[in-house]
């Protein structure tokens, strides 16, 4: 009985051992699982920053440099054309209706419908220039037109609009008038505030069209604006920037 108790006694000491052994061998698997995932999540991110960095990029650059503002050269065309239409049709209806009448009082005596040949200039300046001015005429519109390849501000198309509508006209009335080619005089029938031109010297469209498109073009030129779209900026703001140099240094790390 003896002999008995005392082989049952390792054999339980045996299996309790082994038990402990196997127990250490469990964690040690299940434990490297865990640092798996912590390796995947910062790789998607990586990768979704570069593309986005690009792109901005991208567009920064094609925003900074741009394309040029589209040609107005078909505007100007379209609103000379306009104006001398316009100045063409009043003249012949005032040679129908104003020629050999009274004047025509309209606006409370603001404006006169009146008639004149003019053999000078704008408002009746430089009588007796014709042909010198017809020479003017056709210098300013084939300037308007060589300039017109590159225009590109609305603002600028207008006032040269303006200029080469009235400047045709009246160059028209100079070629095909009396008394002929180049000596045609202008036929004028607006007047402010008196029926003869005493107060104002008496003019037609063309002659409006001619002061209007000069004085917008004075304006942008004011303005620094060019007629190919762009504005010019003083460059003597920029340059007593850099004198103080060393007094900025020491201005900074306050």
């Amino acid at each position: 009985m003896d002999n008995d108790v005392v082989t049952d006694e390792p054999e339980s000491e045996e299996k309790a051992s082994a038990e402990v052994a196997e127990k250490p061998a469990e964690t040690q698997v299940s434990e490297p699982q865990e640092p798996s995932f912590e390796v995947v999540v910062p790789v998607r991110e990586k990768k979704a920053e570069p593309p986005a960095d690009s792109g901005d990029d991208d567009v920064e650059g094609f925003s900074f440099t741009g394309s040029l503002p589209e040609p107005k050269t078909k505007f100007l065309a379209v609103l000379a054309a306009g104006v001398l239409a316009l100045d063409v049709l009043t003249k012949v209806v005032a040679v129908a209706f104003l020629e050999d009448a009274d004047p025509i009082k309209i606006f409370g005596g603001l404006l006169h419908l009146t008639f004149v040949r003019n053999p000078g200039a704008a408002f009746g300046l430089a009588e007796g220039w014709t042909w010198i001015l017809a020479l003017i005429a056709f210098g300013v519109a084939g300037f308007i037109v060589w300039i017109s390849r590159n225009l590109r501000s609305q603002g600028w198309a207008v006032g040269l609009g303006l200029v080469l509508g009235g400047a045709v006209g009246n160059l028209a009335d100079r070629l095909f008038r009396e008394p002929g080619p180049m000596r045609g005089h202008v036929v004028d029938f607006l007047s402010l505030f008196d029926p003869y031109g005493r107060v104002w010297p008496v003019f037609n469209i063309a002659d409006m069209a001619i002061v209007g498109g000069g004085a917008t073009i004075i304006v942008l030129a004011l303005m620094r604006h060019d007629y190919d779209g762009t504005i010019s900026k003083d460059e003597d703001v920029l340059t007593p920037a850099p004198a103080p140099a060393g007094q900025d240094g020491l201005q900074e790390p306050k």
